[in-house]
């Protein structure tokens, strides 16, 4: 009998980036001054909300506060992944910050298993389904499942895949329309002192043994962006940040977001008296309160 073909691995999608947050007021404060469109507030059944920025390409940010923090320790003590690792991120790192990373699956329990077998499970499933509200109003209920993965050499990081087990028919194009311009996620960046002490991790949470080493850092491909692990000379050098700690393993610093137009972005930002720098074409903001992480956005290349 012949044995089965292996089919070839398909690098995962980048779905979100969660950014703890003090309040969902200061963050919603902070992004409206960014040129973002905010949706709702919306509260998970397990303590925490968060006030969600959603783009043309499906990526999206979240805002994520601390609603009622007895559900979160409740949670946390009886093995809820996400609110313990939240718990500790606020505990080490304060209520601003960028403290995971999901990248998009249609098989979160095939995923789970394929961390336990590397070694980088970060503990159980989380199944769970909440509320949605569209621009329009429209309410339904959205449900997901999501496979944790982390290496206890970062505790900092956390990397999960999340399944859309149900998806609210609501339209969303209303708060996929952003006064700067954005349209997506093209990077996401990380920084430790040596990036391949992470390699075997960011290929498992990417799903691609191709990664790219470059003179400051490691990069892999997602399949609709990249996932770039820099030094901190790399990261002061391209984006003009300081890494936050001296401590090693991985820390998630910032992303490059996709516009149609820098000038316009510019203009934006200096309407709103927003602080920004110019740096290799693309314009840098720094983290600040509500925004916990810088952002660099780039003129998108018309194809």
């Amino acid at each position: 009998m012949s044995k089965p073909i292996k089919q070839p691995r398909k690098a995962r999608a980048i779905d979100h980036a969660v950014l703890p947050v003090e309040s969902l007021e200061a963050a919603r404060e902070r992004w409206t001054a960014l040129g973002f469109t905010v949706a709702a507030d919306a509260r998970h059944p397990f303590g925490t909300e968060n006030a969600c920025v959603y783009f043309a390409d499906g990526t999206f940010l979240e805002p994520l506060a601390v609603a009622q923090r007895e559900d979160c320790e409740a949670t946390a003590r009886k093995g809820n992944v996400f609110t313990a690792r939240d718990q500790a991120f606020r505990f080490r790192n304060g209520e601003d910050g960028f403290s995971a990373l999901a990248f998009a699956t249609h098989d979160a329990r095939r995923d789970h298993k394929a961390f336990r077998k590397t070694g980088f499970s970060a503990g159980k499933k989380l199944a769970f389904s909440r509320k949605f509200t569209g621009a329009d109003g429209k309410k339904d209920k959205a449900a997901f499942l999501l496979a944790f993965a982390s290496d206890l050499r970062s505790p900092d990081v956390l990397f999960f895949t999340c399944e859309r087990v149900a998806v609210p028919k609501v339209d969303r194009s209303g708060l996929q329309a952003h006064d700067n311009g954005a349209t997506g996620i093209i990077e996401v960046v990380l920084s430790e002192p040596n990036p391949t002490d992470f390699q075997y991790l960011m290929q498992e949470v990417v799903n691609n043994r191709d990664d790219e080493a470059h003179s400051f850092g490691l990069e892999i491909a997602a399949s609709n962006g990249s996932v770039n692990v820099m030094t901190p000379e790399g990261l002061s050098v391209h984006f003009g940040v300081e890494r936050k700690s001296a401590e090693r393993g991985l820390r998630l610093e910032g992303m490059i977001l996709s516009v149609p137009s820098i000038e316009a972005l510019i203009a934006r930002l200096a309407a709103a008296s927003v602080g920004f720098r110019e740096l290799h074409g693309r314009v840098i903001v720094d983290a600040a309160p509500g925004q916990g992480c810088f952002l660099a956005f780039q003129e998108q290349v018309s194809k």
